[in-house]
């Protein structure tokens, strides 16, 4: 397991800021928080080189751009052999509109987030899905509505070590 990194309340402050605009500038993020650039600058890549920041992106509008249909699939293997599953990931890695392929615990052994144009095409994608090696069961679960869409909590800064008496 990866150690948490030490966030003070600055560090969290900029994660915070971040994560409500990605595109915010040095300056403004500094005057945000209240530090000066330097420091600011350091900070953020500090947390970028701890892995803590993992990426800056831009969020899309599916149905704007003509993705019609959301589905979130949940597919069964015939093996959980250490084969069956790379090939299976690596499949699922180079289809465009999977857009997100999880290992969760239970029943099923892939939880994917699928984007389609409409729903002849969705049907079209689980036909492939069903065509896979191994693919025992699938069980799709197309969205209506999305009620909620947060950014992640940021934990609490982590208290400073208590000093210590020489």
């Amino acid at each position: 397991m990866t150690e948490r990194p030490q966030l003070d309340e600055i560090d969290v402050k900029i994660l915070s800021e971040l994560q409500k605009d990605g595109r915010v500038r040095n300056n403004e993020l500094a005057s945000r928080v209240g530090i000066s650039e330097p420091p600011c600058l350091r900070r953020v890549r500090s947390l970028r080189s701890q892995g803590v920041i993992k990426a800056i992106t831009a969020t899309l509008d599916e149905r704007l751009l003509g993705y019609e249909v959301t589905s979130f699939v949940l597919i069964q293997l015939a093996s959980q052999a250490r084969g069956s599953v790379q090939a299976f990931e690596a499949q699922i890695a180079s289809n465009s509109l999977v857009l997100q392929c999880w290992q969760p615990s239970g029943d099923s052994d892939f939880l994917l987030k699928c984007v389609a144009h409409s729903v002849e095409g969705m049907h079209q994608q689980l036909l492939q899905f069903s065509a896979m090696p191994d693919v025992k069961t699938i069980r799709s679960y197309p969205v209506l509505g999305l009620s909620k869409d947060a950014p992640l909590p940021i934990p609490t800064p982590n208290p400073p070590p208590p000093l210590q008496n020489d």
